[in-house]
């Protein structure tokens, strides 16, 4: 069995800017709904966030997504997270005060421990009361490589989504008006699909277009592992209330290396990648129940952003007006209430 260990890709500015794109489509209007505030790839802070979705392409607004920084250094264990909540109002009030015409971090999702049962209750009110109207969700990852390889998030407990102590917290997550991210690799697709058909009242996120793997016993079985993901999503697919992230795939567990280059790589070139993957969960999911993300800057490690968005714009040219206009800032509004 092959063990590997991966890591998040540190972002090289010099690297990335040996390429430039011209804009596709400027005036599409783009939500990003999913990025994280962070220094453990290098600093991405307001000035960092903001050079990002002011460098060509029409970004209205964007969605924080938990990433495990910023907690609180003291008090009860279960509250300590909700000093990234505290952190991020703190990066977007500066970033309304510098970009007012950008809502960046309209909208939060936050961690919180959902194996506390009904405890998870007051954290929820605390996230709630920090986030000054911005809390939307909560993701609780659950990726999990167990024995076979370690990703650059530790793992979880494997099946934590099918444990009792989990599901009695997530059940407080519809009556509070909030959703649910999932962050998982995509041997675990299924648990996910479990806990959207126990929950049909709670609307489900798929970060990632669930992880995809290329690293340890999957890497260099490309083929097998499509064939996998899709009788996966596709009976994800049936559940009413599951969407789908588009994106994601940079990252180190996918195994596409594009951070090992000599050259980052142009938009054609994540297109020709990434298309088998987000135009199958298009024609699953449609347009309604699809979103693209940026997923920086952990993927800011192998593409620059204004690239990775016109990969997108490349991938979806033949949808209609319409179509566009969801999957790029529609969906994400409707979900995360922006």
């Amino acid at each position: 069995m092959t063990y590997e260990k991966t890591t998040h890709i540190h972002t090289n500015l010099e690297w990335l800017g040996k390429l430039t794109e011209e804009i596709l489509d400027p005036d599409l209007p783009i939500i990003d709904p999913h990025h994280h505030l962070w220094d453990r790839l290098g600093p991405y802070y307001t000035k960092e966030l903001l050079a990002d979705l002011t460098s060509g392409h029409n970004v209205r607004a964007s969605v924080f997504i938990q990433c495990r920084y910023g907690y609180r250094t003291d008090g009860p264990e279960e509250m300590k997270p909700v000093g990234e909540t505290d952190f991020v109002v703190g990066i977007a009030e500066e970033a309304a005060a510098l970009r007012p015409d950008i809502a960046a971090c309209a909208g939060i999702v936050a961690h919180a421990d959902l194996r506390l049962g009904a405890a998870v209750q007051p954290v929820l009110d605390a996230h709630a009361e920090a986030a000054k109207g911005r809390l939307r969700g909560v993701r609780h990852y659950s990726a999990s490589g167990g024995d076979r390889f370690s990703g650059a998030v530790p793992n979880s407990p494997l099946r934590m989504l099918y444990t009792e102590e989990f599901r009695a917290g997530f059940a407080h997550l519809a009556p509070a008006g909030l959703s649910y991210d999932g962050w998982l690799y995509h041997p675990q697709i299924p648990d996910f699909t479990d806990l959207a058909r126990a929950f049909p009242d709670t609307t489900m996120v798929l970060d990632h277009l669930g992880g995809p793997l290329g690293i340890g016993p999957y890497r260099g079985r490309g083929d097998e592992v499509f064939a996998e993901w899709k009788g996966y999503v596709t009976d994800l697919a049936k559940c009413p209330n599951a969407h789908m992230k588009l994106g994601g795939l940079a990252m180190d567990i996918n195994g596409f290396d594009l951070h090992k280059e000599p050259l980052p790589p142009s938009s054609g070139e994540c297109a020709r990648l990434w298309r088998p993957y987000i135009e199958t969960a298009i024609e699953l999911f449609g347009a309604d129940r699809c979103m693209f993300e940026s997923n920086f800057p952990v993927d800011k490690g192998a593409v620059a952003y204004p690239v990775v968005w016109n990969a997108f714009k490349r991938i979806a040219s033949g949808a209609s007006a319409e179509e566009k206009a969801k999957l790029f800032h529609d969906t994400a509004a409707k979900v995360y209430r922006i």
